[in-house]
C-alpha cells in the first residue's frame, strides 16, 4: 500500500469517527446550564472549597481529604498536607478554617522545627487578620522561640505588639530581628513606626497627667470655698463640722445630663446647679447657674413666667409654691422660705448636697396633694 494511500484511509477514518458527533451527542459531557457548578467540582478547578466534603457530591476532592489526612504516612508528611490545606485557606481568606488547619498540623508534633515554625508563623497571621491580636502574638513568641531567626515571626511579633499599643516590646521585636537581619526593610519601617507611637504615647500621657492635676488642683480650690462659704455666717451650733466634712472631690460633678456643675464666677461667689422637684406631677426643672447669693423667688419668677405645659389647673404659681429640702436621715422634711438665699440653707446644719446637685421638693400650698403629700411626715421651718 502507497504512503498516499495510508494517509487516504486515515483521514478517512477520522471523517467517520467525527460524523459520529453530528448525529450522536457524548453522554458524559456537561451541559451548557450547568457546566460552571460542575466544573467547580473538580478540585483543580475549585474557587471555593466547600463547607463540608459530601463524597457523593465531591468524590475527587473527598479522595484527596482522605490521602491528607492519612494517619498512615509519616507525621512529617502530614503536617506538611494541612499546612498546603491551611495556605489554601489563607488564600481564600478562609481565616477560621486556616488556623483549623495549621493547628492539625502542630498536632501531628513532627520533628521538623523549621516546618513547625512556619506553621506557628502561619497560624499568627490568620490570628492576626480574624483581629486575635494576643494569639498572633502568641504563636509569633512560638516560632521565634523554634527559630530565632525566623524573618515573618519577628516582622509578625512586631506588628502585633503595635496593634496591642505595646510599643516598649515592639521594638525589642525589631531589634532582635535587625540583628539577624540588618537590612530588612520591613523591620526598619515596624521599628521607626513603633519608636514614633511610643513617643505620642508618653506625650499623651504628660498631657493627661498635667491635665488631671490642673482639674485637682481646680477641684480642691473649689472645694475649699464651698467649705469656707458655707462655714462663713454659720455657728457652730447650725453647722456641724461632720456635715462639711461630708464634702468631697468626688461629690463635686453633678450627675445631670447637661454635665453642669458648680463653680466660682468672676465676683467670687459660688454658681450651684439646682434640681426642682414636683412629685405630684413627676416633673422637674433643672437650673444650671443658681448664683448662692440669690433667693428663691428670683428663680421662681422666672420659671413660672409662663405655666407649664403640665399644669392643667394653672396652680404652679409662684405665690402658691412652697418649698422642701429633705433630711433622709431623719425622715424629716424642712421647709424653705423661698426669700431665703440659697446660701443661708446650704449652711443649714440637715443639708447635705448630693451627687454635687442641691434639690428642693415644690408643692402648691393648700392643695389636697400637698396635704397627702405631707402627711405623717415630720416637717420643720427655718
Amino acid at each position: 500500500m502507497s504512503q498516499h494511500e495510508l494517509h487516504s484511509d486515515s483521514d478517512d477514518g477520522m471523517d467517520a469517527f467525527m460524523d459520529k458527533f453530528k448525529t450522536q451527542r457524548y453522554k458524559n459531557a456537561f451541559s451548557e446550564n450547568d457546566w460552571e457548578e460542575e466544573f467547580n467540582k473538580i478540585p483543580m478547578f475549585m474557587k471555593n472549597a466547600p463547607e463540608e466534603i459530601d463524597p457523593q457530591k465531591y468524590p475527587e476532592l473527598a479522595c484527596l481529604q482522605s490521602i491528607i489526612h492519612d494517619e498512615d504516612r509519616p507525621p512529617e508528611e502530614q503536617a506538611k498536607s494541612l499546612k498546603d490545606e491551611g495556605n489554601a485557606y489563607f488564600k481564600e481568606k478562609n481565616y477560621q478554617k486556616a488556623v483549623v488547619a495549621y493547628t492539625a498540623g502542630l498536632k501531628k508534633k513532627c520533628a521538623d522545627q523549621d516546618l513547625n515554625a512556619v506553621l506557628l508563623t502561619n497560624r499568627a497571621a490568620s490570628h492576626f487578620y480574624l483581629g486575635n491580636m494576643r494569639s498572633a502574638l502568641n504563636d509569633a513568641a512560638a516560632a521565634k522561640k523554634l527559630k530565632p531567626d525566623h524573618l515573618k515571626a519577628l516582622i509578625r511579633g512586631a506588628q502585633c505588639c503595635i496593634e496591642l499599643r505595646h510599643f516598649s516590646e515592639a521594638i525589642q521585636w525589631c531589634e532582635d530581628g535587625l540583628k539577624v537581619h540588618p537590612t530588612d526593610k520591613k523591620l526598619r519601617e515596624l521599628r521607626a513606626a513603633a519608636d514614633k507611637h511610643k513617643r505620642a504615647a508618653e506625650r499623651d500621657a504628660r498631657k493627661a497627667k498635667a491635665k488631671e492635676k490642673k482639674l485637682h488642683g481646680e477641684k480642691e480650690a473649689l472645694l475649699n470655698a464651698i467649705k469656707v462659704s458655707i462655714r462663713d455666717g454659720a455657728s457652730n451650733d447650725e453647722r456641724s463640722p461632720a456635715a462639711i466634712a461630708e464634702l468631697s472631690l468626688d461629690g463635686l460633678s453633678s450627675q445631670e445630663v447637661t454635665g453642669a456643675q458648680v463653680f466660682v464666677d468672676e465676683q467670687g461667689s459660688l454658681q450651684w446647679p439646682v434640681l426642682f422637684l414636683y412629685p405630684e406631677h413627676q416633673q422637674s426643672d433643672f437650673i444650671s447657674a443658681f448664683c448662692e447669693n440669690s433667693c428663691f423667688t428670683d428663680h421662681l419668677g422666672v420659671m413660672f413666667e409662663e405655666l407649664p405645659p403640665w399644669d392643667a389647673d394653672r396652680k404652679y404659681l409662684p405665690q402658691n409654691l412652697q418649698l422642701y429640702f429633705e433630711d433622709e436621715e431623719k425622715e424629716t422634711l424642712y421647709r424653705v422660705d423661698p426669700e431665703m438665699s440659697l446660701l443661708k440653707i446650704l449652711q443649714h446644719k440637715r443639708y447635705f448636697v448630693k451627687a454635687g446637685t442641691p434639690s428642693f421638693i415644690v408643692l402648691v400650698k393648700g392643695s389636697s396633694y400637698c396635704k397627702q403629700f405631707l402627711s405623717g411626715r415630720k416637717i420643720h421651718g427655718l
